[in-house]
């Protein structure tokens, strides 16, 4: 009986270590200067892959587009990238920003946090160091530094889901 009781408990300790010895310390992410989105138009069917340095705003069509963080996960581990986006358009009526999405998406799970928009759906793919990459977009002004007369194509006032 005592013996019965030793071998069970020897069993649970062996699973207890070998369930934790093989997690180990997950490594950090690592911030990469430059988010390569991918950009569809439900009505054409038109997409594009693009990059959006880091704290930059882009134009792609109506949409202004900034990545605020861009992490990758290490070679080492489960590949992953995830990007803080704040996307906003320009209403055509009156001439006022509109969020479209605010908040992190991920790589490898797009519709975790998918951006929800009539027209256009925009995803991540991947966190990159940005060498010797070349956008398909031309940069638009960064919002702060617009002066007020384009200021209603700035970003709206700071908004996180």
């Amino acid at each position: 009986m005592i013996s019965h009781r030793l071998s069970a408990v020897g069993f649970l300790v062996v699973a207890f270590l070998a369930t934790s010895s093989g997690s180990g310390a997950r490594a950090e992410m690592q911030d990469m200067p430059v988010a390569k989105l991918q950009w569809l138009d439900k009505a054409t069917a038109r997409t594009a892959t693009f990059e959006a340095p880091v704290g930059e705003t882009i134009q792609h069509g109506p949409l202004y587009i900034r990545a605020q963080a861009c992490r990758k996960a290490p070679p080492i581990e489960q590949p992953e990238s995830a990007v803080f986006l704040q996307i906003w358009e320009v209403n055509r009526k009156t001439d006022e920003p509109e969020w479209v999405f605010s908040g992190w998406m991920f790589a490898s799970s797009p519709a975790l946090s998918p951006m929800d928009h009539p027209i256009y759906d925009v995803w991540v793919l991947d966190c990159d160091a940005g060498e010797g990459a070349d956008s398909q977009t031309e940069s638009a002004p960064s919002p702060e530094n617009q002066n007020a007369d384009e200021q209603s194509a700035g970003a709206p006032e700071d908004h996180q889901e």
